[in-house]
């Protein structure tokens, strides 16, 4: 038989043939994945990629929003703003060799007075936050700066100056414990709920009312969107869209200017570690509140250097940042007696008229607690022992609640020895011990003697282990003039709006009402005004002369290892006061030779009064 030579071919194996039918299924199943991925990435995704890729050619530039000021109650600026010269660096637009780029960082640490390492920690903690923002390294730079990096741009790619706002005080360290200072937020604090919507780089609150009503005062940022080429630099005409920052709302405080520098000038006469305290017996609005030694906040609107660190921070002594008024506890000494007086009566250890007969000390437990100075007044009611401040009467009162709880329950009840709720953070909580407080302690052995008899007879002169600071004791001689209202110390007064439209009155309502005897508290007030205004009492050397009637405690406590605790508490009008002005001094001896003083400055501002001079008739120096 004949073949043809095609038909010579050998037939090809059937596992060749399976083989070549595998390879070109795989081939078909591969097309197809490619296929249907590259439909799913253009016709399904083409919308979000396009967007993606828009967006890497626009960059958001944030533009941050002015804070609102801050004003007196009578519109007078405590802070407003400035606008400052920032030198930025954009990381997007340095060098690409790291030497290059190392090489610049440091060239601009040299002009600003940074070092290369201190640059590029500041860089590493700022982008890491956000990664696409300019990094600030230094605000307020002179415009020379700007010329030279104008004039050498070539040298210094990525570096720009930017105008930003700055907190400025033109009423120089005026209330400056009340004001605070505003920072650039850290990763701990772009955390806090509080702080939703704030980014890396923008400027908050950090103490004060600064902090306190920092959702008013930050304001909205605003934003600018440009297009940019390849390598991120901005195109000709390329803004595509401005939305510009709403500025922040102002707030009205309840400080009286005149009246908050009166009572700082008297703290600063003195040079003496002290604070004050000025607020309406009814609402509780703070007139004013300083604490002395004091600080600049401009400090705070340029990087702190070490000592300025360590002498804000770290002077256990000077300390200016601790706000004493807030923050400073101490033992009161005889400014305690009307809460001791309030709880005796109230308790029915003592009668309104019941007269107490000192013959110059009381022995408790072998130890006997006399009068300053030894002296002995013979028998007194309340109101004569407020007036010449009569220890002893006040330690019999304090040992005839021994075993109950009656000091201490109603010491909280006016108001002391707990926080306030004033609109200011970092309030202390201060101290009134208790028998369970003390016994507590010793069981831990932190004390040398659980509660005794003597520790009621201390705290009834306001001795031991009280401590209060001036607000504390603002509110709780408020309470007694006021009839039983608890108020709620605040120095906020109302939120505007830039068109000076308020937005928000503030008026917090009191923590509570007191049942208060309309006769106690009148037999208490005319203690203090006979001490503060009638021959013999304790105070009239400094107020006898004040034209206005007023009713006041003087109180020497001791601290040891410290010198004595001078303490003042007035009210005033008599007899139905309006304000009340607390002062204490650290080792200011007497109440009578330095806080009294300092208080009758304050009160001769808000009534604009002057005392004359008057001779002391015998009354008790304390």
């Amino acid at each position: 038989m004949y073949l043809r030579s095609d038909d010579r071919r050998p037939q090809m194996s059937s596992g060749f043939a399976l083989r070549v039918t595998l390879i070109g299924g795989l081939g078909v199943v591969l097309f197809a994945v490619l296929f249907f991925r590259l439909w799913y990435l253009q016709v399904l995704s083409g919308d979000k990629y396009l967007a993606e890729a828009n967006n890497n050619r626009t960059r958001e530039i944030r533009v941050s929003a002015p804070r609102g000021e801050v004003l007196d109650r009578n519109g007078k600026v405590l802070v407003g703003n400035r606008t400052s010269l920032a030198l930025q660096v954009n990381p997007q637009k340095l060098p690409a060799k790291q030497g290059e780029r190392r090489a610049e960082l440091a060239r601009l640490g040299k002009l600003v007075n940074m070092s290369l390492r201190r640059v590029r920690r500041t860089m590493h903690e700022e982008l890491k936050l956000a990664p696409s923002s300019p990094v600030t390294l230094r605000k307020d730079v002179p415009s020379t700066l700007v010329y030279y990096l104008q004039e050498n741009e070539a040298s210094f790619p990525g570096a720009e100056v930017q105008q930003v706002f700055v907190r400025r005080y033109p009423q120089g360290t005026l209330a400056a414990h009340i004001l605070g200072n505003v920072g650039e937020i850290n990763a701990d604090q772009l955390k806090e709920p509080r702080n939703r919507g704030v980014q890396s780089g923008d400027q908050i609150g950090q103490d004060g009312v600064e902090y306190e009503y920092d959702r008013y005062l930050r304001g909205r940022a605003g934003a600018t969107r440009i297009q940019v080429d390849s390598m991120g630099r901005p195109t000709p005409n390329g803004q595509l869209s401005v939305k510009e920052p709403v500025p922040g709302d102002n707030l009205r405080l309840t400080i009286d200017s005149s009246l908050q520098a009166a009572g700082e000038g008297a703290l600063a006469a003195r040079g003496l570690p002290g604070a004050f305290v000025a607020m309406n017996v009814h609402t509780g609005a703070v007139l004013g509140l300083g604490s002395y030694p004091t600080f600049d906040p401009s400090i705070f609107t340029k990087p702190l250097t070490q000592s300025q660190v360590n002498a804000l921070y770290r002077d256990p002594v000077a300390a200016p940042i601790t706000d004493r008024a807030t923050q400073g506890l101490y033992p009161t000494g005889s400014t305690f007696k009307p809460f001791t007086a309030m709880a005796a009566l109230n308790g029915g250890f003592l009668g309104l008229d019941e007269p107490i007969t000192d013959n110059g000390g009381l022995t408790v437990g072998g130890i006997t607690f006399q009068n300053a100075g030894g002296g002995a007044y013979g028998t007194l009611t309340l109101p004569s022992a407020l007036q010449v401040s009569d220890d002893v009467f006040f330690y019999t009162l304090g040992y005839r609640m021994s075993g109950t709880t009656q000091q201490q329950r109603w010491a909280h009840k006016l108001g002391v020895g707990e926080a306030t709720g004033i609109d200011l953070p970092s309030e202390s909580s201060g101290l009134i011990p208790t028998p369970k407080w003390r016994d507590r302690l010793y069981k831990k052995g932190l004390t040398d003697r659980p509660w005794s008899a003597g520790d009621n007879v201390n705290l009834a002169v306001g001795q031991g282990d009280v401590q209060l600071d001036p607000l504390q004791m603002a509110v709780g001689y408020s309470t007694i003039a006021n009839g039983g209202t608890v108020v709620t110390p605040h120095v906020g007064k109302e939120v505007d709006d830039t068109a000076g439209r308020v937005v928000q009155e503030i008026s917090p309502a009191p923590k509570r009402h007191v049942k208060v005897n309309p006769a106690f508290r009148s037999a208490i007030l005319e203690g203090l005004h006979a001490a503060a205004q009638s021959p013999g009492g304790t105070s009239y050397s400094v107020f006898g002369g004040f034209p206005v009637p007023v009713a006041g405690k003087t109180g020497t406590a001791e601290r040891p290892p410290y010198a004595d605790q001078s303490w003042y508490v007035v009210l005033a009008p008599y007899p139905n006061p309006r304000i009340v002005v607390a002062v204490t001094f650290e080792q200011g001896g007497f109440g009578v030779d330095s806080a009294a003083p300092a208080a009758l400055t304050i009160l001769s501002e808000y009534f604009k009064k002057q005392a004359t001079a008057v001779g002391s008739a015998g009354g008790r120096v304390e």
